[in-house]
């Protein structure tokens, strides 16, 4: 009962973070509610997967919710950088955009590696690495449902052997018909 309740309060606190009050077009108005279905998918998938008290619920999910902020305008910033390289005219322009490139991508690294510390701060060492491990297991979920509709087949979370998944030399060879 008392996870059920934890469950529902971080549903309800994610869906008010990423509510959003500004007037927006059919086409944003529809990715947002993708987006915020989506973000509240992998809230309920990483409670579960961590089992948090509601203390510890408490204390985590503002420090998720701010590492995943920054992280979003890490990447923003590195796609952002990716575009003006793929512009560039001259090797001038394009080492200065590389390096503008290479910045902003190791500013992603450094916001995933500060965050261990800080989630280590609120969460025991066990449950930071639960945490890897269920968002590495809902990418994973989420690929498989756009590639298939559906879930990967039997994926179970990083190292785990799904015996379904064809082995790189069954891919070449013919099929017999």
């Amino acid at each position: 009962m008392k996870k059920i309740f934890s469950v529902m309060c971080v549903l309800a606190i994610t869906v008010a973070v990423f509510a959003q009050d500004k007037k927006q077009d059919k086409q944003q108005k529809k990715d947002d509610g993708w987006r915020e279905k989506l973000r509240a998918e992998q809230v309920a998938f990483i409670t579960n997967e961590l089992d948090l008290t509601e203390a510890e619920a408490q204390a985590f999910w503002p420090v998720y919710n701010d590492v995943q902020n920054s992280r979003r305008e890490a990447f923003k910033n590195q796609a952002e950088a990716m575009k003006a390289l793929k512009k560039s005219s001259d090797d001038k322009e394009a080492a200065t955009l590389l390096d503008k490139y290479l910045d902003a991508k190791k500013e992603v690294e450094k916001i995933d590696n500060e965050s261990i510390a800080r989630y280590r701060k609120v969460l025991p060492t066990q449950k930071v690495g639960k945490l890897i491990l269920a968002e590495e297991k809902f990418r994973h979920q989420q690929i498989g449902k756009l590639g298939k509709g559906g879930p990967g087949p039997g994926f179970d979370g990083p190292g785990k052997d799904d015996s379904r998944r064809k082995k790189p030399q069954e891919m070449n060879e013919p099929s017999s018909i």
